[in-house]
């Protein structure tokens, strides 16, 4: 098999060699951001993690909670029921019954309530770490998108292909910059694309 013999590079050799110094500064940079971007990412992806199972735990208390008060709310219309026509010694017995799952009814009501706002509140928190994620998603993309035409600058010695190479570097610092400082970009036409 005959080796793949490419094309001489074009220019003088001194502008080739500061052609492939540039793209390597450039790289190692890019190598460094995109590593930084990565354990934040990472960690937000932990935190999704846990939103979303404290999300699934929240509403299951809620659904636990809303079975607890439809029982009392049976047991207190049987108890009521059973009252009417009962002799008046038993009547009082009855009363505490029906004040205890009054207060019963009344109490998983309001856990209820309290339960569903943590769940709400814990989709919401997951919403603004996907966000976050979305942003070091795309990052990472434009990135190795930028690399692999680094890459290619490189073995050709193509100065405008370098300049090609810094649009998507710049997109891709911009997201990466906007996830760590918590920016409010989000190309949500793009991401819904490549969702």
């Amino acid at each position: 098999m005959d080796p793949i013999e490419l094309p001489e590079p074009k220019g003088s050799s001194a502008a080739s060699r500061k052609l492939n110094v540039l793209v390597a500064i450039t790289v190692a940079l890019l190598a460094t951001f995109m590593g930084i971007c990565k354990v934040k990412d990472d960690n937000i992806c932990q935190q999704m993690q846990q939103l979303q199972a404290n999300r699934i735990d929240h509403w299951n208390y809620y659904q636990a909670r809303n079975v607890r008060e439809e029982v009392a709310k049976a047991t207190l219309v049987q108890l009521k029921l059973n009252q009417m026509g009962r002799p008046e010694a038993e009547q009082a017995a009855y009363r505490d019954a029906i004040k205890q799952y009054d207060a019963l009814v009344a109490d998983q009501e309001k856990k209820k309530s309290d339960v569903k706002a943590q769940a709400e509140q814990d989709q919401r928190d997951y919403d603004a770490a996907n966000f976050k994620d979305d942003q070091f998603d795309l990052s990472d993309t434009l990135l190795a998108i930028a690399i692999a035409l680094l890459a290619i600058t490189s073995l050709t010695e193509v100065f405008g292909l370098y300049l090609v190479a810094m649009v998507p570097t710049a997109f891709g610092v911009l997201m990466g910059v906007a996830g760590l400082a918590s920016w409010p970009i989000h190309p949500n036409g793009l991401v819904a694309l490549l969702s």
